[in-house]
């Protein structure tokens, strides 16, 4: 592919809800360009953007895809993102890599919540925004029901500048309402222009006119001409829409159909003609930043970046900004789907990839030493869920931890912890689509088999009240024996305390070099589990008296009768078990308040307030048991349709009910039984 200049390059993302069709379009883009010989379909899984075999499979986009075009004398890189919730992460990465953003909405669907979700995250970077109102020829779609749910949703900057030409079946063409003219289509992507039918013309002629407020109303010069009833023309008023637009006030609508290849080619000129030319630094220094990165068994590691500034060129030597270790780009590409073109130059504002580098990833700097450029650091959104795994096949350790890290490579939103409390691998994501999605790659990828369980909560043990026990410890075999003797007592301490020994020998009770190994003892019984079986915390310890014997006794002994004594007197001061309280902090529509605050006292949650947020949203505060919201991105998806958004955070520990307790124990026990 060809060096275009800055001017000529268009960054734009198609993001939307799953199903409202952006595959497609991007697959429609390509092919009125004249960039593909045929247009795939997303259902034989032999799109040009739905590369990955668990896209073909499923049916969805998994992951964000390049698919570069020319056209008219530019480039625009497109960029196809994810629509379901569960990859959320890919669309906000593509948010830091272009200068506009392309919602796809079905007229048949109408807007729907990843739209909404996807809105609100392009309004946090003020980016550009246009609509393409898809499926306009399927059964039951309206436009009108769409626009007014796209202005109810997003506010009055939302302008149409395109009315379908009939609707369903009968969809053909769209009526440009800047040039008062009627395109229709016959199945070749080129439109035919014509005047507006007659039955047509008095809604054009209304729409226009509301049409051409919205967009001179950003600019007082032609709003006063406007008003005195003067001709605007077309020229003013496209750069009126494009200084609207770039501003983030005037939000255009387009319409069509991606498999009818109706108005495909209209929004292409709208990406050129309209769209924000890329934003890039003063300083010349070549400066990229990686937005995403690919991980092959066979390529390894592909790095997608943007040109900040400067201009990156085949075989560079740039320094990694994290890292400071030189980075010699030796193979330098564009990338359309998985297929890549080499490159020799890629100028400020283009985006491009480059594979086999030593030690880079998502997040990234690469620039020459000296260059003067800032970026915001990547926000990855926080898991919201955990599957447990473990290898299936013995040996396999060091081999999955490897391939999970390559994983959370490609895949910055999965999270890898090890929770040596229960000494399980938790692989954390988006949801359940995201982690069977990884699972599914570890095996097709990197030949690692993995099993789950369910993750394991983190319970511990204290005490109510005081007691105290003999620890003995007594072996005789032939030869020295072991001997040792200590008294103990327990106390609770204040939650979060931990754990206190306190030394209270005299007389030589207990020799003091054998006082340390009581202590020992004593907390390693803590660690193995108490009564329950869990670790146990917020108690003090005494060690008041005590026995030994001159040749028999040892640290090994008295570290035993620690043990031994910790044991009996816990079992007499009123053991409890304790679980972690988490404080989930919950945002989500006023509509479903009542729902959520329900579904939390189910959950034995207790509410400590809730506040409106503005945007129709309110956020609830609550303490809930940590084992309640294991699952909790799945329920409060299903109370809101998706619309809801929660953190979770370890808060402290609270006493398990004694319901409660007893099955947990049973349920402990049981597992102990079958291994």
């Amino acid at each position: 592919m060809k060096t275009f200049a800055t001017s000529n390059i268009r960054n734009a993302a198609l993001v939307g809800h799953g199903g409202a069709g952006k595959t497609t379009l991007a697959e429609a883009l390509l092919f009125v360009a004249g960039a593909i010989p045929r247009m795939g379909r997303v259902e034989d899984g032999n799109t040009v953007c739905d590369f990955d075999p668990e896209e073909a499979r499923r049916q969805i986009s998994v992951s964000m895809a390049l698919a570069p075009f020319e056209t008219d004398g530019h480039k625009i890189n497109l960029v196809d993102t994810p629509g379901y919730a569960d990859f959320v992460g890919d669309v906000a990465a593509a948010l830091r890599a272009v200068d506009l953003v392309i919602f796809v909405v079905s007229a048949v669907e109408g807007v729907e919540v990843q739209t909404e979700i996807a809105w609100r995250m392009a309004a946090e970077r003020n980016l550009p925004r246009a609509i393409f109102v898809n499926k306009l020829d399927r059964e039951r779609a309206s436009f009108e029901r769409t626009l007014d749910q796209l202005k109810e949703r997003f506010g009055s900057g939302v302008a149409p500048l395109e009315l379908p030409l009939g609707e369903e079946a009968d969809f053909r063409g769209v009526i440009d309402l800047l040039d008062d003219l009627a395109v229709t289509y016959d199945g070749s992507g080129k439109g035919t222009d014509g005047p507006i039918p007659d039955e047509l013309a008095t809604e054009e002629h209304a729409v226009h006119d509301a049409l051409i407020e919205g967009i001179v109303v950003a600019d007082d010069e032609l709003m006063e001409r406007y008003l005195a009833d003067e001709t605007i023309d077309k020229k003013e008023l496209g750069e009126a829409l494009a200084k609207g637009m770039a501003e983030a006030s005037v939000f255009p609508v387009l319409c069509g159909s991606a498999t009818k290849l109706i108005g495909v080619d209209r929004l292409t000129r709208f990406i050129v003609e309209e769209g924000p030319e890329p934003k890039v630094g003063s300083d010349g220094a070549t400066a990229a930043v990686v937005f995403k990165t690919l991980v092959d068994p066979y390529v390894g590691r592909v790095n997608l970046f943007r040109v900040l500034q400067g201009a990156v060129k085949h075989d560079d030597t740039l320094v990694n900004g994290r890292t400071l270790t030189d980075e010699r780009l030796h193979q330098l590409t564009t990338m359309r789907g998985k297929e890549q073109e080499a490159a020799e130059e890629l100028p400020a504002g283009d985006i491009g990839a480059v594979a086999k580098l030593a030690d880079t990833s998502t997040g990234d700097v690469l620039g020459v030493r000296g260059a003067d450029v800032e970026v915001e650091s990547f926000d990855v959104p926080a898991p919201v869920l955990s599957f447990a795994i473990k290898p299936k096949s013995k040996g396999d350790e060091d081999k999955l931890a490897n391939a999970l890290h390559r994983l959370q490579d490609e895949d910055p939103a999965l999270r890898i912890e090890r929770n040596a409390e229960t000494k399980q691998t938790l692989l954390e994501g988006m949801g359940e689509t995201h982690l069977s999605i990884a699972l599914e790659k570890l095996h097709r990828k990197f030949g690692v088999d993995v099993e789950t369980e369910d993750v394991k909560v983190a319970y511990r043990e204290t005490i109510t009240g005081t007691a105290e026990a003999e620890g003995k410890y007594k072996k005789q075999t032939g030869g020295h024996g072991q001997f040792g003797v200590a008294f103990l007592r327990v106390e609770p301490l204040e939650r979060g305390s931990g754990f206190e020994f306190v030394d209270q020998i005299v007389g030589g009770a207990i020799p003091r070099q054998f006082i340390p190994a009581v202590e020992k003892g004593v907390g390693e019984a803590m660690a193995n589990g108490g009564v329950f079986g869990f670790p146990v915390v917020d108690v003090r310890v005494t060690c008041f008296d005590g026995k030994f014997h001159s040749v028999d006794s040892s640290e090994m002994s008295f570290k035993m009768a620690g043990s031994i004594g910790f044991k009996d007197a816990m079992a007499k001061a009123g053991p409890i078990l304790l679980e972690p309280i988490s404080e989930l902090v919950v945002t989500a529509p006023e509509v479903n308040q009542g729902d959520i605050m329900g579904d939390l006292n189910s959950k034995r949650g207790r509410i400590q307030g809730s506040a409106s947020v503005g945007n129709g949203e309110v956020e609830i505060t609550a303490f809930v048991p940590t084992s309640e919201v294991l699952r909790y991105a799945i329920d409060l998806r299903s109370l809101t349709g998706g619309r809801g958004r929660f953190s979770l955070e370890h808060s402290h520990y609270d006493p398990v009910p004694s319901h409660l307790a007893d099955k947990i124990r049973k349920d402990r026990e049981t597992i102990k039984t079958e291994k």
